[in-house]
């Protein structure tokens, strides 16, 4: 599974409005925690289902838009930042070394086999 960059305004509004899930991981390329909690991550990403989305925003070069995602999901903005959104909703912030696609996992309804 490949990142989506989050570059815009209009990206964000899509994520608000969409049905299912989105998760956003705003990441700081200047910040070693933020590094560490990209690596693991992405070691991880693949073990979403294929209908997340998964958007990742450099907050250095779109530091106003990573401002937008905190006011517009309503959490507190943090760096590195994983939120998984559902139904246009934020129903997970996690920040620094709480960052893991387990918690993720389950919380995403997984589909009957």
């Amino acid at each position: 599974m490949n990142w989506i960059p989050l570059e815009n305004e209009t990206q964000l509004s899509e994520i608000k409005q969409q049905a299912g899930y989105s998760i956003i991981f705003k990441h700081s390329t200047r910040c070693s925690i933020s590094m560490m909690a990209k690596k693991r991550v992405d070691m991880d990403l693949d073990e979403l289902p294929e209908t997340v989305k998964p958007y990742f925003l450099d907050l250095i070069a779109y530091r106003d838009l990573s401002h937008q995602v905190a006011e517009i999901f309503q959490v507190h903005h943090e760096s590195p930042q994983l939120l998984l959104i559902k139904n246009g909703e934020c129903i997970l912030d996690q920040s620094h070394g709480d960052i893991t696609i387990d918690e993720v996992l389950g919380l995403i309804e997984q589909p009957q086999l």
